[in-house]
């Protein structure tokens, strides 16, 4: 037996409620197509982890409801503006990430080495020569591209697809190398300085997912994109490591 109306008007709202309150509000249009996947016997909880995980793989610009609050103010982007502070919360999506804590060659043979299935996981062992040339320990294991990643600038676009560049200002869980792109957050009471927004832990809420083609583009292109940056040439004379 179908659904009645009743049934279903219910089961939405309190999908839609869920949505909403991780600042993340689907478009009439995007609810009515996931409600024609939904069957009665499944559980409330169910219904709406599955609902977070199918909107979270979707263009927000297409997907979402937009206000006032929830999109970047007109001019965000200004160089001129010295400082700015925005409320929010605004949910955004990631275009671009750029691991500015290793150069862009270090980046490119990291690339390289996974290519070759040579990619560490787990434990790594590191040695530390503490008082030669009286280097500092943690940045002597900190550094080169086995250590840890960041900070980072990214590309980010609102729902109405308004792009502007971020940059972590303080670690923030969740960004890291591993990032995808089309990945979710929402930013609160986070600080724009001269176009350029500040990501902090406390402002910074990353909700994850993925556009699977933007993401497979984007790592196609990459190890590309960072040799063209280093100078990277295919006169191997002319290359230039940054």
């Amino acid at each position: 037996m179908p659904p009645s109306t009743g049934d279903m008007e219910q089961i939405t709202t309190e999908i839609v409620n869920a949505l909403a309150a991780k600042h993340i509000p689907p478009t009439q249009q995007w609810l009515q197509h996931f409600s024609q996947s939904i069957r009665l016997n499944t559980p409330m909880p169910a219904l709406q982890k599955t609902a977070e995980f199918r909107l979270l793989g979707t263009d927000i610009t297409s997907s979402l409801q937009s206000s006032v609050r929830s999109v970047f103010p007109a001019g965000i982007a200004s160089p001129e503006v010295k400082e700015q502070r925005i409320p929010g919360p605004v949910p955004v999506q990631v275009l671009d990430i750029d691991d500015i804590g290793h150069s862009r060659w270090s980046q490119v043979e990291a690339i390289e080495m996974e290519e070759r299935g040579e990619t560490r996981k787990g434990h790594e062992v590191i040695r530390v020569v503490p008082d030669e040339d009286n280097a500092d320990p943690a940045l002597t294991a900190n550094s080169g591209a086995g250590g840890p990643s960041g900070p980072h600038k990214l590309l980010l676009q609102d729902i109405k697809g308004n792009k502007v560049y971020a940059f972590e200002l303080e670690s923030v869980n969740g960004i890291d190398s591993s990032l995808a792109i089309g990945s979710k957050m929402v930013l609160r009471d986070f600080v724009v300085a001269r176009g350029v927004i500040m990501l902090t832990a406390r402002g910074t809420d990353v909700l994850g997912g993925k556009i699977d083609a933007w993401d497979k583009q984007w790592k196609e292109d990459r190890k590309r994109v960072l040799k063209e940056k280093a100078g990277w040439t295919e006169n191997r004379t002319a290359n230039l490591v940054d």
